[in-house]
């Protein structure tokens, strides 16, 4: 069924673990590391020489630029340039593209090589760490984890605002932020590949050894952290929009609300005890609280709309659980940015921007005119229950891409060859 081999910390290996990750939009858990892999002692004797070749180069591209990268990315400048004038998040993630197809091969049909060749990642969330599975599967769910990963990284460099040299408030362009949705669902769409289409294929034996990093847990909170992203960055938009209703921006914020408490309840019972882990589950804790808080507040405008004394009641009472959350959040926000590797705030902007400058004033000024004409006991002192409505953001459908035409080729050869051997054995 395959080998596995897991290296404890303090044994030598190479995590880094970084003191600082800078300017945190999204968060980013640290990339795992391939670490190099010997094709031809494996396959030497199974494939022809040039297909193995390819497998090595592909892969050793990926590995030579995986090491340049940093664990996630501190920078925020939108790209860094390399000899080929691109990005580095954009090359790395045309290499596992390049090579996922050949990788493939070795699963195709059921293949026996797909338990051939030992793949060694190094692990950031888990406390082992390097995870070595002798699974051609498990090398695929490593790359889509990383091509999740750098889609993750590259949507947090979109919307890092820059630093404003003419006074304005910094900003996020409209163009910027429709960017950042659709690599979002494209971010999702690998992790629900993942889970859906990839996990199934190792056995359960296999499944429980995968590093928390890879567990099915993880995997399903990043594609509903990156959900619930991209719903924030909607809601953004819906309130720079003058067409847009309170009810449009209800239902979003209510939306964001369900796809942070899903992330949450897949992740809060996993071992993410170190670093990496601890500051994911921070985050996804910061930002559900964050979302209650924006729900609650446009939950709050409209049933202050009502005419009737019960519906300014619970409107208060959806304000202050409003304002209650908004300032929960920001010691979620704190503690987030204080456990290791530590973090920061971009300067504010969006959602949280508004909501910081609005929550806080309408709540006062609702609380204060209700109660004045309302008696203290007729205002709902518990926060009414929040509409429920069905999730429309959906991850982008990606599949595993067909077979290299290499392997056909090398199928027609090795049976030739085959064929050729029985006759000469007869």
């Amino acid at each position: 069924m395959g080998c596995l081999v897991s290296k404890p910390n303090g044994s030598g290996g190479n995590r880094r673990r970084p003191g600082s990750i800078g300017e945190v939009f999204v968060y980013v858990p640290g990339f795992r590391i391939p670490k190099p892999v010997d094709f031809s002692q494996s396959l030497g004797n199974q494939l022809s020489k040039n297909l193995v070749e390819r497998l090595s180069a592909l892969r050793t591209r990926i590995v030579v630029m995986a090491g340049q990268e940093p664990p996630t990315v501190t920078r925020t400048r939108r790209k860094s340039a390399t000899q080929h004038g691109g990005s580095t998040l954009a090359d790395l993630h045309q290499a596992l593209e390049d090579y996922l197809p050949v990788l493939l091969g070795l699963v195709k049909d059921g293949s026996h090589l797909q338990h051939k060749v030992q793949f060694v990642w190094t692990n950031q969330e888990d406390d082992v760490e390097e995870t070595a599975m002798c699974n051609a599967w498990y090398e695929v769910l490593s790359v889509l984890h990383l091509m999740a990963m750098l889609s993750l990284s590259q949507a947090n460099l979109l919307l890092l605002p820059r630093t404003s040299t003419d006074g304005y408030q910094p900003r996020i362009s409209e163009e910027s932020r429709r960017a950042a949705v659709d690599i979002f669902l494209k971010a999702a769409g690998y992790l629900d590949c993942a889970v859906q289409h990839v996990i199934p294929h190792l056995p359960a034996a296999s499944r429980r050894d995968l590093p928390v990093d890879l567990a099915e847990g993880v995997l399903r909170a990043l594609c509903l952290q990156a959900l619930g992203q991209g719903v924030d960055i909607q809601l953004g938009m819906a309130i720079d929009s003058a067409k847009a209703t309170l009810a449009v921006k209800r239902r979003l914020a209510c939306e964001m609300v369900k796809y942070w408490q899903q992330a949450q309840d897949n992740i809060m019972n996993l071992p993410l005890t170190n670093g990496w882990g601890e500051k994911h589950q921070l985050f996804i804790k910061w930002k559900y609280v964050e979302a209650k808080a924006a729900a609650y507040y446009y939950h709050g405008l409209i049933l202050d709309e009502g005419n009737t004394e019960k519906s300014h009641g619970m409107a208060v009472a959806a304000l202050q659980a409003a304002d209650e959350y908004f300032k929960e959040s920001k010691r979620a926000c704190e503690a987030f940015n204080a456990v290791s590797p530590l973090s920061r705030n971009p300067p504010l902007w969006g959602t949280i921007k508004y909501l910081s400058e609005k929550i806080p004033k309408d709540t006062s000024s609702k609380v204060r005119i209700n109660r004045d004409l309302y008696s203290y006991e007729k205002i709902m002192e518990t926060a009414p229950t929040l509409p429920d409505f069905s999730l429309a953001l959906k991850p982008d459908e990606y599949q595993l891409p067909p077979v290299d035409p290499c392997w056909n080729e090398e199928n027609i050869c090795w049976g030739q060859s085959n064929s050729n051997q029985l006759m000469s054995e007869r």
